[in-house]
């Protein structure tokens, strides 16, 4: 009976430890993993906000000077996160991570790069769930219709045209896609719209980094 005994403790020993080793196991997978992922999207982010600002144009860690604004000032279904740009300190520009909720297919993740004159510098798509061979067309990979955004501005064009041609605007649509184009057209304008707003856009070099200032638009 006592044999029996310390058989089944024995067992319920070693499955618990098992179990323990095994959550330990998973646990540092999945810290690792998630570190990983971390680090590509990082890596990822900070190619693409090269591709905007330039290389050579800066001489600080835009990943580390940041902050977050409310969405709803920029018609942003999610936060807008904005990486600020120097060169010896001074400020060059920022590049704004917007999402619009008017894809075709859902929402459509950009970054928008702005100068201190108000113009940009360029735009990427970072996430997107468009149909392949149609909407997805705003990728570089695919095409140069995101390089037409380069050094536009409410000035040029005016805001009126900031549209796709269907609409009578400025900018093309896709063939046999015009919703996609759209909705990163007006993402864009919004935000060169909000930065024309009582010098908000200068404003943002003299906040603290990743502070989350949500009257900021209303300033």
């Amino acid at each position: 009976m006592k044999a029996s005994m310390k058989k089944i403790l024995l067992s319920g020993f070693l499955l618990a430890t098992f179990g323990v080793v095994g959550v330990t196991i998973l646990a540092i997978t999945y810290q690792q993993t998630e570190d990983r992922i971390t680090e590509n999207y990082r890596l990822a982010l900070m190619q693409q906000l090269m591709e905007v600002v330039g290389e050579n144009e800066h001489n600080n860690d835009p990943l580390n000077d940041k902050l977050t604004l409310d969405g709803a000032a920029f018609n942003s279904s999610e936060p807008v996160t904005v990486y600020r740009v120097r060169l010896d300190n001074k400020p060059i520009g920022a590049v704004f991570v917007t999402t619009t909720p008017k894809g075709y297919a859902g929402s459509i993740q950009i970054i928008v790069g702005l100068r201190m004159d108000h113009s940009i510098s360029g735009v990427r798509v970072v996430r997107h769930h468009e149909t392949p061979g149609l909407g997805d067309k705003m990728e570089i990979a695919k095409s140069q219709w995101v390089l037409s955004f380069n050094n536009t501005s409410l000035q040029q064009p005016k805001p009126s045209a900031w549209g796709v041609k269907k609409d009578g605007g400025y900018f093309d649509q896709f063939t046999g896609a015009t919703i996609t184009p759209r909705a990163i057209v007006r993402a864009v304008r919004d935000v060169l719209l909000w930065a024309e707003k009582a010098e908000q856009f200068s404003h943002l070099f003299t906040l603290p980094i990743e502070v989350d200032h949500q009257g900021i638009a209303n300033e």
